[in-house]
């Protein structure tokens, strides 16, 4: 199933601050910092992971809906599962 391109660079855009947001942790807990904000910021970065892969299920259900053939029918039993291993 092929994503749409600026669906695709959304998420893309997303992974990048989750990446920064992990490197901050690493950095905090490298310098001792309280485990609140560590835990905190590890929340964040957890959300974040999961909204992007939401965006990428949804942009596909979104596809699958619309075109109807057999193998759309095939790939949204596909994203479905998907979407409960996130959820």
């Amino acid at each position: 199933m092929e994503l749409n391109e600026e669906v695709l660079g959304d998420v893309v855009k997303r992974l990048r601050r989750v990446q920064g947001q992990v490197g901050g942790i690493v950095q905090m807990i490298e310098s001792g910092r309280d485990c609140k904000d560590v835990i905190t910021q590890l929340a964040a970065a957890s959300r974040a992971l999961d909204r992007a892969g939401f965006k990428l299920i949804a942009s596909g259900l979104e596809q699958c809906i619309a075109d109807g053939s057999e193998q759309s029918v095939a790939d949204r039993a596909q994203l479905e599962k998907l979407f409960l291993a996130l959820a």
